[in-house]
């Protein structure tokens, strides 16, 4: 029985072919130091870099191609802008929906700088409560509100362009997390005033994991100190890290071969449509629920709320009455072969925030090659093991 892959929140599978057969190529022919040589094979990497660094840009909306930094992943573009952007006494707001990567490093930086953190409420459709996020910005100076663009836990997608016009009306700063939502949902740092912005490649923009990128603002280079400094291959006479982007948050050798595949992958998703795309998975990810819902002993979170299909991506959570979360993740793989997440997804404020915590849920998750009979099968599989608790 072939696998029926639901853990896209997770990374993405299987990649476009392209992704693959670029990763192959660039291996076999311009696998040198991008940057470190003046030979051909150093410049051919060194174009292949700039290839995906540009192409992201695009996809982003992002002023200037050099204002993409290439990270390991999101949570390396997060510590990034966190710890490059946040001192001593200044005021952190996230959501309560936060994923771990933005969690443990602002509980990191109360714990070691005294930063002061506190947590803004959401609202029943699982989206931030814009009126607490007002008084919270009122009470005292705020310095970043870091937030996700959509849960990774219940699919929500948070309002980030009116977050960031508030945040900006009082002089704070916005790093958005879009580790769910870039190639996805359709993004424009400039339209929408974010500051900073952290994307994963391996979930939504289809490349290899290893890979991820932070997209910084008009400027913001100034106020964004570095956390890691060392060789870049440009200014070598100098101690101190260069001045320019993206080379000053971009010390050592990036993961060229990983980038290489990420090219491909954003060429693939430019030439379909990151709203097209999105649109079929919102679509995929409304039928799995309504199916799921649909099945007694079977709760599916954040669903039944007056959140519009519109703002939420394919992440769809549930729980199954009389089992653990573990158990039904395990059945679905053993007997289904279906791969889906169980238990906090590294979000465990969230699960307090929406009610399942300490168990979690089972999590499925689309992907841009899910098909409809696949959902169905996850269905039927889950119809299947609920009626077993009874």
């Amino acid at each position: 029985m072939s696998v029926i892959y639901l853990d896209n929140a997770s990374t993405s599978w299987p990649k476009p072919p392209a992704v693959l057969e670029e990763t192959a190529r660039f291996l076999r022919e311009d696998a040198a130091n991008p940057g470190r040589g003046a030979h051909a094979m150093a410049h051919a990497a060194a174009a292949v870099v700039d290839r995906a660094r540009r192409a992201l840009a695009r996809l982003v909306g992002a002023p200037n191609p050099t204002r993409v930094v290439f990270t390991h992943n999101a949570t390396d573009a997060i510590n990034l802008a966190l710890k490059g952007l946040v001192g001593p006494g200044d005021r952190i707001l996230t959501s309560s929906l936060e994923h771990n990567a933005v969690v443990r490093p602002v509980a990191s930086l109360r714990g070691r700088r005294g930063v002061l953190w506190e947590v803004v409420p959401s609202g029943a459709d699982g989206t931030i409560d814009l009126d607490a996020l007002d008084a919270c910005l009122q009470a005292r100076p705020t310095r970043l509100i870091a937030i996700s663009h959509a849960s990774n836990v219940s699919g929500a997608i948070q309002p980030i362009g009116e977050v960031a016009r508030r945040a900006h009306r009082h002089g704070a700063r916005i790093l958005v997390d879009a580790a769910q939502t870039a190639g996805v949902v359709p993004i424009d740092v400039a339209a929408d005033e974010i500051d900073l912005l952290a994307v994963s490649g391996h979930k939504g923009l289809l490349g290899p994991t290893g890979t991820g990128a932070l997209v910084i603002g008009t400027d913001l280079e100034r106020e964004l100190t570095t956390v890691r400094e060392g060789g870049t291959g440009s200014r070598s006479e100098d101690y101190d890290q260069p001045r320019e982007l993206p080379e000053r948050f971009e010390a050592g050798t990036v993961n060229a071969v990983g980038l290489a595949g990420l090219a491909a992958g954003l060429a693939w998703l430019e030439e379909r449509g990151v709203a097209a795309l999105g649109a079929d998975e919102d679509a995929l990810g409304e039928r799995l629920a309504a199916g799921l819902g649909a099945i007694d002993g079977v709760a599916v979170l954040g669903r039944d709320g007056p959140a519009p299909s519109a703002g939420r991506v394919g992440v769809v959570s549930f729980t199954v009455a009389g089992f653990d979360p573990q158990e039904v993740a395990g059945i679905l793989d053993e007997r289904f072969s279906i791969a889906s997440r169980a238990g906090l997804h590294c979000a465990p404020l969230a699960h307090r925030t929406l009610g399942t915590f300490p168990a979690g849920t089972v999590r499925l998750s689309v992907g841009p090659f899910t098909t409809e009979a696949e959902v169905d099968a996850a269905v039927a599989a889950v119809g299947e093991i609920a009626p077993e608790a009874l």
